[in-house]
């Protein structure tokens, strides 16, 4: 972990890549299909949002926030009718589950625990107060295995964390297309990430129009000096809001929890064929 970061940034990048094994690897595809979750996209969003119960599209919409409300209603409820939300968390936890037995198998038993009990301890810290996919997923019973334990014991932490980024970004005044505009003008692909979050081009292209209008973006679709000041900003009330779990840790336990999380995070990362999360190349 270095100054120039704020912890709780260092850490996301540490254990968001463990929780996205889920949704990228042949064990959490397998376990989804076994479901009946055929679609990879209705997979998506039957297990991240199982943890509400058999919800409609409106909450989905909301909690997810940058994805397209057509999208998301193409998937939510009908996708209930091929999988419960039990069904879909079970899916969710046995491909993880089997995806992190694989990939830390040469990893010290000992280590991962570590890195398990001291997210599981940090989880249970957290104020979920306003933080509705956070609340729900910190409220499943606790797993038994040591693998589905760390999984979601991650699961709970990025949540958080993404709750208060939604936090964030809504205090920016930013929408759910426009957020992705403005990342993909930083350092992200629009052919990857839009198809991903299912905005049209005349969707896409209205809410570049708005942010040229208020000076986050100039004409030709780059970030202007008070979009990066504004998206610096946001970044920080992010960092901000996901901090307060850390604060009563002494910076020699981060600094171990860090530790034992890099090479976790490193083998989970290299299952990752994209970066939907905005994830740096080389945290």
């Amino acid at each position: 972990m270095t100054d120039l970061v704020h912890p709780a940034r260092s850490l996301w990048w540490l254990f968001e890549p463990v929780h996205a094994v889920t949704y990228f690897t042949p064990e959490g595809r397998a376990a989804f299909e076994e479901a009946g979750l055929q679609d990879r996209l209705h997979s998506y969003f039957a297990s991240r949002s199982a943890p509400l119960g058999a919800v409609d599209a409106a909450p989905v919409i909301a909690a997810f926030f940058n994805f397209s409300p057509a999208a998301v209603e193409r998937a939510l409820p009908e996708v209930w009718t091929h999988a419960s939300p039990e069904e879909a968390l079970a899916a969710r936890l046995k491909g993880s589950a089997a995806t992190l037995a694989r990939l830390l198998e040469h990893v010290d038993p000992k280590q991962v625990e570590l890195v398990a009990e001291t997210l599981e301890q940090a989880a249970s810290r957290l104020d979920c107060a306003g933080r509705v996919l956070a609340a729900a997923n910190a409220a499943l019973p606790r797993p038994t295995g040591l693998y589905e334990r760390l999984w979601q014991a991650a699961t709970v932490m990025r949540e958080h964390r993404g709750d208060g980024h939604v936090a964030a970004l809504v205090a920016a005044g930013l929408d759910g297309c426009e957020a992705v505009v403005v990342r993909c003008a930083m350092d992200m692909r629009r052919e990857m990430l839009q198809p991903l979050r299912g905005w049209t081009d005349a969707e896409w292209e209205a809410a570049a129009g708005r942010l040229v209008e208020r000076g986050w973006l100039t004409a030709e679709g780059s970030v202007t000096e008070l979009g990066r000041i504004r998206h610096q900003a946001l970044e920080a009330a992010t960092d901000l809001a996901a901090t307060r779990v850390w604060d009563g840790y002494p910076r020699a336990e981060l600094d171990r929890l860090a530790a034992a999380l890099k090479p976790i995070s490193a083998l989970c990362r290299s299952q990752l064929p994209v970066n939907p999360a905005g994830l740096p190349d080389n945290p």
